[in-house]
């Protein structure tokens, strides 16, 4: 350990051991799932986000509005120099949780860790060629041409301390897909306002305040302890808010709704949230294995996508399943995202008689059986919507069998292409339709298209994707982006269902606004 980080270090010990808490607030909350692992770089997912960003930080991150607000930054701008490089400028007397200064080499040093093969945060990053230190507090990235929107990627980029992950030989990211543990993936070292006290996966994290945060004095901090604890199933969610062991519920059942607004001293707030959910089809091998048919993919025609898109009712789903809570989609990116528009977002409709029709004309008017994966514990009614469209598939001679397991087993499936039919949902941090290509459009490599399940390849629209990172003309810009949009919807890669809306509830003591980002960060709190 270096002698600045060991000073610092004892410097902690010293506050820590002389400080009292003026107050303890406990914040008991509860979701359907857990964090998939704590590495800070090893899994790009919502609720595995939301856990690190109580514990580690980013340069940057977005409000609740989603305008950008300084973190472990305090500005950054292109430099006056060179079009090619961002200039970070950072924040100074923060220290980690043990104590050792934060400076610019952790930057440099989490930034080179993110874009290691096993990280899924490196396709944010992929257009940085460099990440150096300039002093202490001054980082320049470099990039591979202009970069417009590089801040944008960089609001889930936690940064690690160097020295401690150096010391506990966790400078490779975590294998979360070969079941890889490591020492990162259940300890950790932010600057959060948390420190992680215990965790036992799928069970019970606590964390209590971090009395040395470096914005101790500038965000509300009512909470000094979070328990939070997973319940997947979603009656016993609602049984442990209605009677008192929660404060906070993030995923509200929508069919309980009316009864948790109407209870007494119970609250439930409502957003849009900035995510859709879709189902991805593989059309790239010649023949499929979840299928019953030999020697041929039925989901290789694009008549049969068409099809099994028209066979979707998603006003049934928002009726239904969503009791409406959910705004039927038509493409795979959410109202807030540069490149969503009206017109796409309204193209997905149903017509039985239509894919019927296409069915016949690609030979399949006899049907097929195909398996769908589904999650189980990640989306809003995920496993009840994939029954539904289990039944409306069926209208069109599509047998469908439904496998649906927890999103631990689930993902692997994706992104290591062990799956023909799926359940997906994708949420646009960067507010910026680059960031839906990067992963679920452009062709599968190891740095790019990791979530591209589809199997679809085309070196044309790789170029285009790739050029988005380093088109200063925002106009032409804008345009590619809405060719690339023409393709995705002519290709029919998805199937668009909806747009998730959210329902958080609480304990009326419980002061906080709905994120879009479903992301809530306990700093923000206020307990009346």
């Amino acid at each position: 350990m270096t002698m600045r980080k060991t000073t610092a270090v004892l410097s902690a010990a010293i506050l820590l051991s002389s400080t009292a808490l003026a107050s303890a607030e406990t914040l008991r909350w509860a979701r359907a799932g857990d964090a998939l692992t704590l590495d800070p770089h090893s899994q790009n997912e919502g609720p595995t986000h939301t856990i690190r960003h109580q514990i580690y930080e980013p340069l940057i991150i977005r409000d609740v509005t989603g305008a950008f607000e300084p973190a472990l930054a305090t500005d950054w701008a292109p430099s006056e120099a060179d079009p090619n490089v961002w200039v970070f400028n950072l924040r100074q007397g923060v220290t980690f949780h043990d104590g050792a200064a934060f400076t610019a080499e952790d930057v440099v040093f989490s930034f080179e860790r993110a874009k290691q093969p096993n990280s899924d945060m490196k396709e944010l990053i992929g257009s940085i060629t460099e990440v150096r230190a300039v002093d202490d507090h001054t980082v320049e990235m470099v990039t591979d041409g202009p970069n417009p929107i590089l801040p944008s990627n960089l609001t889930n980029l936690f940064i690690m301390d160097k020295d401690w992950t150096e010391a506990n030989n966790t400078v490779k990211v975590q294998d979360f897909e070969g079941g890889e543990l490591t020492f990162a993936t259940t300890s950790t070292n932010g600057t959060g306002p948390y420190v992680l006290q215990s965790r036992e996966q799928d069970v019970r994290t606590v964390m209590t305040l971090n009395e040395n945060y470096w914005g101790i004095d500038q965000f509300p901090l009512d909470v000094t302890e979070i328990i939070y604890t997973p319940i997947q199933n979603a009656a016993t969610r609602v049984a442990a808010l209605l009677s008192g062991e929660i404060d906070f519920l993030q995923d509200m059942p929508v069919q309980d709704l009316e009864r948790v607004a109407s209870a007494p001293g119970l609250v439930v707030k409502k957003a849009p949230q900035n995510r859709v959910i879709f189902f991805g089809m593989n059309q790239g091998p010649d023949d499929i294995e979840a299928d019953n048919v030999d020697g041929a993919n039925p989901l290789a025609d694009v008549r049969v996508r068409q099809a099994m898109s028209m066979a979707i009712n998603r006003d049934a789903i928002q009726q239904v399943v969503m009791r409406g809570q959910s705004e039927p989609a038509g493409m795979i990116a959410p109202p807030f995202v540069n490149g969503w528009t009206e017109a796409m977002d309204a193209s997905s409709t149903t017509d039985l008689d239509a894919a019927k029709g296409l069915m016949a004309d690609a030979g399949y008017g006899d049907g097929f059986s195909i398996r769908l994966d589904c999650p189980n514990d990640r989306y809003i009614n995920d496993e009840a919507i994939c029954q539904a469209a289990v039944g409306m598939l069926a209208q069109i001679g599509v047998t469908v069998n439904l496998d649906a397991k927890p999103k631990a087993q689930h993902f692997p499936l994706i992104t290591d292409g062990k799956t023909d039919f799926y359940m997906l949902g994708w949420g646009v941090p960067t507010y910026d339709s680059e960031y839906i290509f990067n992963f679920l459009v452009h062709g599968r490599e190891s740095d790019i298209g990791t979530w591209n399940g589809t199997g679809f390849d085309s070196d044309d629209l790789d170029a285009k994707i790739k050029s988005l990172a380093s088109n200063t003309d925002l106009a032409a810009r804008d345009q590619t982006i809405a060719d690339i949009w023409q393709v995705v919807q002519d290709e029919q890669l998805y199937i668009p269902v909806h747009h998730q809306v959210l329902n958080w509830s609480m304990v009326e003591k419980v002061q906080i606004e709905v994120d879009p980002e479903d992301q809530p960060k306990v700093k923000y709190f206020e307990i009346n």
